[in-house]
């Protein structure tokens, strides 16, 4: 999800909830403490030097049980942010704390906010020596009879 997006679905709502993919909810009385522009020059294991940004919410949970976020007020958040940071439309990326800090995608489900995880990859598969996967063969389907030296069901 773009900020361009997520400010088109603010005004919609009445409340903003965020869930995390196993259907847990991010407690009520988080607080957003940080909306901003992360940019990441880096050189991939190709050589191909690349950047990246993204835009950054920080999702934290306070011991302030009677705080809630409306749309609105995160809505003027992110409005100041590119006010005063020249935050570009891009990807949002959501870092929030579990066991870890997790560093999430956003989507929208119609209702809520769902964190999405994320995963790594090569961005250099051609360049980096990594063979591709193989086909997957059903042993139920192999018999003594169709597999032979050479013939790849071993």
């Amino acid at each position: 999800m773009t900020l361009e997006q997520i400010k088109e679905i603010l005004p919609t709502l009445e409340n903003v909830e965020f869930q995390l993919e196993d259907g847990t909810f991010v407690p009520e009385h988080f607080h957003v403490t940080e909306v901003g522009q992360i940019n990441k020059r880096f050189i991939d294991c190709g050589g191909v030097i690349r950047d990246e940004s993204v835009v950054n919410f920080q999702l934290w949970n306070a011991d302030d049980y009677e705080h809630r976020l409306k749309p609105g007020k995160l809505l003027r958040i992110i409005q100041l942010s590119e006010e005063k940071l020249g935050i570009e439309n891009n990807e949002i990326e959501v870092e929030y704390q579990s066991n870890t800090i997790g560093k999430y995608d956003l989507e929208f489900n119609g209702k809520v906010f769902v964190l999405k995880s994320k995963t790594t990859t090569c961005l250099a598969q051609n360049a980096c020596g990594v063979p591709s996967e193989k086909p997957k063969k059903n042993l139920a389907e192999i018999t003594a009879n169709t597999c032979t030296p050479g013939g790849g069901c071993c």
